[in-house]
């Protein structure tokens, strides 16, 4: 669950961005969703595909988290956002916490009425599945930069589950 300290930088960071330009406000622009869209499902075929043919655990960690991220970045160019810059993972996990955090909970709400599901169970969904981007950025850069780190079959499993739940509910935002 994002605890109130990563929401307090996330905010802070998301004004700094966006003061220094590296998210600014764009008309939504369908093909770029739906090509982003695109890339999102089929990052998230092959993570699925190499997992299953158990062949590298690193690029289902890989591409599973990119799954995630052209999906982020699909929902914050359909509510006017554009992320551009050297460090536009970082200002995608920040923008995503400041701007779709709460637009998530309320689609998740909306589809969760019938079920008369408690509001905090939807909170901590909520925040469960924005914070699964940070673990996954996190773990990408670890198994792809860090000398030493130990890329598993179970890390890589745990990053096409967390991909998959994660591109599922943000698809939802763009398909609306």
């Amino acid at each position: 669950m994002l605890d109130s300290e990563r929401i307090k930088i996330a905010e802070s960071n998301f004004r700094k961005d966006l003061n220094e330009g590296l998210i600014k406000k764009a008309a939504p622009k369908e093909n770029l969703i739906d090509a982003l869209h695109d890339n999102a499902l089929e990052s998230l075929n092959v993570a699925d595909f190499l997992n299953k043919e158990d062949f590298s655990p690193l690029w289902v960690i890989v591409s599973s988290y990119y799954s995630m991220y052209y999906m982020a970045k699909a929902v914050l160019i359909s509510i006017g956002f554009k992320v551009s810059g050297e460090v536009s993972h970082c200002v995608t996990g920040d923008a995503l916490i400041v701007l779709v955090r709460n637009k998530l909970k309320k689609q998740l709400l909306e589809d969760l009425e019938e079920a008369r599901t408690e509001f905090d169970e939807i909170d901590n969904l909520t925040d469960d599945i924005i914070e699964l981007y940070d673990l996954e950025h996190k773990k990408r850069n670890d198994s792809q930069y860090v000398l030493g780190y130990e890329v598993k079959a179970s890390k890589a499993g745990t990053s096409l589950e967390r991909a998959k739940q994660f591109v599922y509910e943000l698809e939802k935002l763009i398909i609306e």
